[in-house]
């Protein structure tokens, strides 16, 4: 259904049967369609919060940062969590596009290894674009730029064979993203940061770029988060409104918490804060 839906709130009941004229099941399917939509008509969704929305991304290897970072903000801000799975950074920019968000913690950029390098969960070429286009006070940092998402071990192109592999399970694997993607990687984003008008923050964790890339952890490699940051510094045209900024510890600690909040703090919107 994914080419009919996308990332809208579209509810699609598909029909069983051909609709070439009523018969017993069909009247069912038909029958329970249209209760559905006079249950929706008769009791509309209540109104939304008062608070600003916060759109934030987020994968299982940063779900610890994105938690905390939502924890932090949830008195003053209606945080929307988006899982960056190619949809889920559409979605996020399509309501910012909406004019629906307020600001963006783009904490989990991952979608951009798959879009490079062929994985299954891509983002599109527009990926950065609605913040470009709105100018929303934006605070990105590189989750997940670890890995490549593909499905079964055996659908994993050939000419990666050689390639560090994590068998998530049976319909997941992980590959590890090397130096010279990395520096691919950080070329691209850096390029879209340059388009953006709006104040923008963007951390780089020294510590590792997600839970995999620890001390210990099989997706450990210094030397290519390295070639990641270097990437983003040196093509990345800073600004007083445009800034990087390295941060110690990996990207699921406190410090990095700590930093990005402060760095959204500092570029949001003076609201009223809730006591």
């Amino acid at each position: 259904m994914s080419p009919y839906v996308d990332v809208s709130d579209i509810m699609m009941m598909p029909s069983v049967t051909d609709m070439a004229g009523l018969n017993r099941i069909s009247r069912v399917v038909l029958h329970n369609a249209a209760q559905a939509i006079a249950g929706m008509a008769k009791a509309p969704a209540p109104a939304m919060s008062g608070k600003p929305a916060l759109g934030l991304t987020m994968f299982g290897v940063t779900t610890a940062v994105v938690t905390a970072i939502t924890e932090a903000l949830k008195a003053d801000y209606d945080c929307m969590v988006f899982h960056a799975t190619g949809t889920g950074g559409r979605a996020m920019e399509k309501l910012a596009d909406s004019g629906l968000l307020s600001g963006i913690i783009d904490i989990t950029t991952t979608e951009v290894c798959d879009l490079l390098f062929g994985g299954v969960l891509p983002a599109t070429e527009d990926r950065f674009g609605a913040v470009a286009r709105t100018k929303l006070p934006y605070v990105g940092s590189v989750g997940a730029l670890d890995m490549v998402n593909f499905g079964p071990r055996n659908t994993v192109p050939e000419r990666f064979n050689t390639r560090q592999f994590i068998v998530h399970n049976a319909n997941v694997t992980l590959m590890r993203t090397t130096r010279d993607e990395n520096r691919a990687i950080g070329v691209w984003i850096a390029e879209r940061l340059n388009k953006m008008n709006g104040q923008v923050r963007f951390l780089l964790p020294e510590g590792g770029v997600s839970l995999l890339d620890m001390p210990g952890k099989a997706f450990h490699d210094p030397e290519a988060d390295n070639a990641l940051f270097e990437a983003i510094e040196k093509t990345m045209k800073q600004t007083p409104r445009r800034s990087v900024e390295r941060v110690k510890g990996n990207i699921n600690e406190a410090s990095f918490v700590d930093a990005a909040v402060a760095a959204f703090m500092s570029i949001a919107p003076r609201i009223e804060r809730n006591t």
